[in-house]
């Protein structure tokens, strides 16, 4: 349940289509339903605005079927399944219908709607063995309901890439940068923008890089004030936090 479904169900008590009966059996379903087999937060889109996101790993296909099943019941088309493969994902849309999969991203929603405000969130990746977690954090935004452009193959060993886009980094209310090796990129947009960088390590690399160990430390230390860093991988952790810094009230 979210703040529009609370208001319509209270304006439908208030209005006489629903008695207090209807009203109390849907309120007795906050602030969780109880599936046995987890407890989900029915209540999380209306404290936080956007519905509990399930994390695939670690769950049968039949917890994820009835998982995704429960939560469309409030929410039909915004919704996450993350770091879903794409076996899994041809299996549960084979039984839920309306179910929308992107493979790189590895993430499962209903389907994106076009953004109301002109605002928008830049993600921007060093290399193309980076694209899988940059894309995670693109289409995490857009479901969230951002709007989103990228940029991506456009890491320091070819600056030049980076620089012809100054304009377009510049205007963007906040810019996630993932990068995988040394880990400089968010160092250098940061530099080029005056907004809030959201820093992605990713494992991509040999050796020395300890999967993703080393472009993690890289931005921890970066000198640009303007960064901030989230785990390895997460593209999906950097997606959320660009939303909420892009519609910050």
């Amino acid at each position: 349940m979210d703040e529009k479904h609370l208001r319509k169900l209270l304006q439908e008590f208030k209005v006489g289509r629903k008695d207090a009966e209807a009203v109390l059996a849907e309120l007795k379903s906050l602030p969780y339903r109880d599936l046995g087999f987890a407890r989900l937060d029915t209540h999380r889109a209306l404290r936080c605005g956007f519905p509990e996101v399930i994390y695939a790993p670690g769950k049968t296909d039949e917890h994820l079927r009835a998982l995704v099943k429960e939560i469309r019941r409030d929410h039909p088309e915004k919704f996450l399944v993350t770091r879903l493969e794409a076996k899994r994902a041809a299996r549960l849309r084979k039984k839920i219908s309306g179910l929308t999969y992107f493979p790189e991203a590895r993430l499962l929603t209903g389907k994106i709607s076009e953004p109301a405000s002109k605002n928008y969130i830049m993600v921007i990746s060093a290399g193309t063995a980076d694209f899988p977690v940059a894309r995670e954090a693109e289409i995490t935004a857009k479901v969230m309901g951002s709007r989103v452009k990228t940029l991506y193959d456009v890491g320091v060993a070819g600056i030049h890439r980076l620089l012809d886009s100054v304009e377009t980094i510049q205007k963007a209310t906040c810019l996630v940068a993932v990068a995988g090796m040394e880990g400089a990129l968010p160092s250098v947009v940061a530099g080029i923008a005056g907004r809030p960088v959201i820093g992605v390590p990713t494992s991509v690399g040999y050796g020395v890089s300890f999967a993703g160990l080393t472009p993690l430390l890289t931005m921890l230390n970066s000198c640009s004030s303007n960064v901030a860093v989230v785990n390895i991988d997460n593209g999906f952790g950097a997606g959320f936090m660009a939303h909420l810094i892009n519609t910050a009230r």
